[in-house]
């Protein structure tokens, strides 16, 4: 097996390739690349795959294709690329009204998971339900196609938990293609069209100062009248602010270089150029930009790789070049897909199964308000992933072999990559101390034997990559399908866009996923809806005549999707971004199981939620919720009858029993709020007190059965539970961004030492961080990227305590 895959790149040993690429060397590339028929197919490799179901799908997207091609001149918004963020981005504008049209150079890629074929986890399960909460496509495309299903940190608050999903690939690509191009079929969307072209260039109107063609009004002058709907919105005037200092028209006037005024592409069929008319264009290059991948020493252009195909998808230099002209920040990251593994040749007995839960958890509220699991789940067409881990003989080939990784662009040759999702050589670098590393082996779907080993990125040339894995335990006799590889590409500094994602510098011009400095397929799709949205809203209210809209910004109190956005556009990125619920400093309030309480009804006052089931199942959830919360507070017993009830430990332990204590009573709500206790317990005392009630004094003629009490549906149980645990963590919450905001002044002693010793709740990045910058006053220490919101809080207590030990030693001193 090993020699046949050694043939899978055996194109790039016909070439010699520089390690640094020029532009023209780049474009040079792409027409090489371009002429290479080197489409191969996997069945000499005995790969399982549903040959009628691949042919079928063929077919399908060809009728689409036909269906879809057709385009008119002019839009109102152009979205170019279709991965996550475009995905987003286009959905988002042509639910606001807008003309929207997708540009993307193959069709058949348009919901691809180019690398891990899962959705959602820490951080960025919140960002999908947030996506979805707001009208978007992720989460209802991630149901249709999960089939291993985990809640993260569960035994945790429920705040920091995250719901991930395992996909199946070919069904994720198929259920997002078959929403973005099927509006003929009445279950797509309307407003979108899909052009199969590469996009060359921007056609702009050039000039200092120039005018916009789709201009914002200034958020000062709409209704600004506070409400309590539950979204957030008591900072409201103050969000409102920022978006009129950073969103609005005339913020941004003097900036002004040029203005979209349409794109330039060439039709993938017809190798025609096409210049197509439109008022903004959403940017959503991910890796393409300049893209060159690696394996070894050996570097070659592209943005990917075909799935299943030596073929390489060319990246786009034309873009880059307009960027570079304008005086756009432009910087180089990497990413890394590991070597997808032959799942026939695993000893599975030999690693720790990792079952998916029961009953599975849907991303959409719509499908969790029904009472609904995903479709897969209730089918029974749920899999099993597995664990097994790297040792010190891994370690030791990862190092041997380090002179053969490849030679990057960005960081002096070392590579700019994610540092939340490192290689595997990264990884046995910085923690030198361990002698393990978990991977975790996912079966990317249900008709294939095709395996991710997840954690496991390591662009080594492909024997070694062999060797590497063959060292592992249950892989001993493990077979590469194909190796993996790495990409390194240009991204965008993103301090040059507002909060609505928007260009300072060209007008109309709006960027979104991984060439703002992101990494993953949650916060690329975040960016790409409130991009779309902002640009759907201003284009199309120019196009029809109307008032300009209001920007649509996100604050930090509102939603992880406002602070991933804040975060990009005040303090930029050096590094790939990667979205944690640590960064959030309303993570109590930001939690996944309200992301629609605190969003959908405010999509809706904006245009991105059109689905009237969307908006009944809200009203449902907050009536249950309201009802449930009510109840619990209106429902009393004795401190000694919940004692007998659920136990001593249940009224913290043997206090319980203290003299007086028998004539106190607590409501529901009270004991819920207790340390250890679950909304399970409270509410089955209280289903069996209510309903043991009404059946003795239930009369002739009247059922006792109507009147029982059930406990709280799954649709509502999280956020009830949450609302009471939480609420007295929410006041503490607030009052410790209030003392954060009034110490942004205050001094950082030029001498502290910034170690674990000292903090040890800081993460190796935040130490590693201050200390190179060493931050003169917390205004400047909360501008590091980087650097979470709980960790400046407790920074500043910190200094305070070495202040206030500083001036109790000058005391002692002078009084001697």
């Amino acid at each position: 097996m090993a020699g046949e895959s050694a043939a899978f790149y055996r194109h790039r040993a016909r070439r010699k390739h520089p390690r640094r690429l020029t532009c023209t060397l780049l474009f040079g590339a792409i027409v090489t690349m371009s002429a290479l028929q080197l489409a191969r197919s996997f069945s000499a490799r005995g790969i399982a795959r549903t040959s009628r179901a691949a042919a079928a799908s063929t077919l399908h997207t060809r009728q689409l294709s036909t269906q879809r091609t057709a385009h008119q001149s002019s839009y109102d918004v152009v979205v170019i690329g279709g991965g996550h963020a475009g995905s987003e981005a286009a959905a988002a504008s042509a639910r606001t009204g807008a003309r929207t049209l997708l540009v993307t150079q193959n069709q058949s890629t348009l919901g691809e998971l180019s690398c891990n074929p899962s959705i959602g986890g820490i951080g960025k399960g919140h960002l999908v339900r947030e996506i979805d909460a707001l009208g978007g496509v992720m989460g209802t495309v991630a149901d249709a196609s999960g089939i291993h299903f985990r809640m993260l940190n569960r035994r945790k608050g429920p705040a920091v938990r995250g719901p991930r999903a395992q996909m199946d690939r070919d069904l994720y690509k198929e259920n997002m293609q078959r929403l973005l191009l099927n509006r003929d079929e009445g279950n797509g969307i309307e407003n979108l069209d899909i052009l199969e072209a590469s996009a060359e260039d921007l056609l702009l109107d050039e000039g200092e100062g120039i005018e916009t063609l789709a201009p914002f009004s200034d958020p000062a002058d709409a209704d600004t009248t506070p409400n309590d709907d539950g979204g957030g919105s008591k900072n409201e005037r103050a969000r409102l602010e920022k978006a009129k200092a950073l969103s609005s028209a005339k913020a941004n006037v003097n900036n002004r270089r040029a203005r979209i005024r349409g794109v330039v592409a060439i039709d993938t069929n017809t190798k025609e150029r096409i210049e197509i008319e439109s008022t903004t264009v959403v940017l959503t290059t991910g890796t393409f930009l300049r893209g060159v991948l690696m394996i070894g020493h050996e570097r070659y252009s592209g943005g990917r790789h075909l799935r299943d195909s030596e073929e390489v998808e060319p990246p786009s230099v034309g873009l880059a070049l307009t960027l570079e002209r304008f005086g756009f920040p432009l910087g180089r990251l990497k990413t890394g897909t590991p070597a997808r593994l032959d799942g026939r040749t695993i000893d599975w007995d030999a690693c720790n199964i990792q079952p998916s839960e029961r009953p599975a958890l849907p991303f959409s509220h719509v499908r969790q308000a029904r009472g609904e699991e995903p479709p897969m789940a209730a089918a029974g067409k749920l899999i099993d992933c597995y664990q097994t881990a790297t040792n010190e003989g891994t370690h030791k080939m990862v190092m041997d072999y380090a002179h053969l990784l490849p030679q990057y662009d960005g960081m002096d040759g070392k590579g700019n990559g994610p540092r939340y999702c490192p290689s595997i050589y990264k990884k046995v670098e910085r923690f030198a101390e361990r002698n393990r590393h978990n991977s975790f082996l996912e079966p990317e779907g249900l008709n294939t034997d095709i395996v991710y080993p997840n954690g496991m990125s390591g662009p080594y040339p492909e024997e070694i990559q062999l060797k590497i894995f063959r060292s592992m335990q249950g892989l001993e006799k493990v077979d590469i399908v194909r190796p993996g590889y790495d990409v390194e590409y240009d991204f965008v500094n993103p301090q040059v866009l507002t909060h609505t994602l928007e260009a300072k510098s060209i007008a109309g011009l709006y960027l979104a996923g991984q060439i703002c400095g992101t990494t993953g397929y949650e916060e690329a799709g975040a960016q790409g809806i409130i991009a779309g949205a902002n640009a759907g809203r201003a284009a199309g209210a120019a196009y029809r005549g109307e008032k300009p809209p209001v920007p649509f910004v996100l604050g930090r109190d509102e939603a992880y999707i406002g602070v991933l956005i804040d975060d990009l556009v005040t303090k930029g990125t050096s590094e790939p971004y990667r979205m944690f619920t640590s960064r959030a400093e309303y993570r109590i309030s930001l939690r996944a199981d309200n992301a629609d309480l605190r969003l959908t009804r405010k999509g809706a006052e904006h245009g991105l939620v059109t689905d009237p089931e969307r908006l009944a199942a809200l009203d449902m959830r907050q009536n249950l919720i309201a009802d449930n919360i009510e109840r619990l507070r209106n429902f009393k017993l004795f401190v000694t009858d919940w004692a007998k009830k659920g136990g001593d430990d249940l009224m913290g332990g043997a206090a319980t029993h203290r003299p007086g204590r028998e004539f106190n009573k607590k409501t529901a709500e009270e004991v819920l709020g207790m340390p250890n206790v679950s909304l399970k317990m409270v509410e089955d005392i209280m289903v069996e007190v209510f309903n043991d009630e009404h059946r003795q004094t239930a009369s002739e003629g009247d059922s006792a059965s109507d009147k029982e009490m059930i406990a709280s549906p799954t649709s509502v149980y999280d956020t009830v539970e949450a609302s009471i645990k939480y609420k007295s963590y929410v006041v503490r919450q607030e009052k410790d961004m209030e003392s954060w905001r009034k110490a942004q002044g205050a001094k950082i002693p030029p001498n502290i030492i910034y170690d674990h010793a000292a903090m040890p709740s800081f993460s190796k990045e935040e130490i590693e961080k201050l200390d190179r910058f060493r931050p003169a006053t917390f205004a400047e220490a909360s501008q590091i990227s980087g650097l979470t919101p709980q960790s400046l809080v407790y920074l500043y207590h910190h200094v305070m305590k070495l202040n206030k030990e500083s001036r109790r030693k000058k005391r002692e001193e002078m009084a001697v």
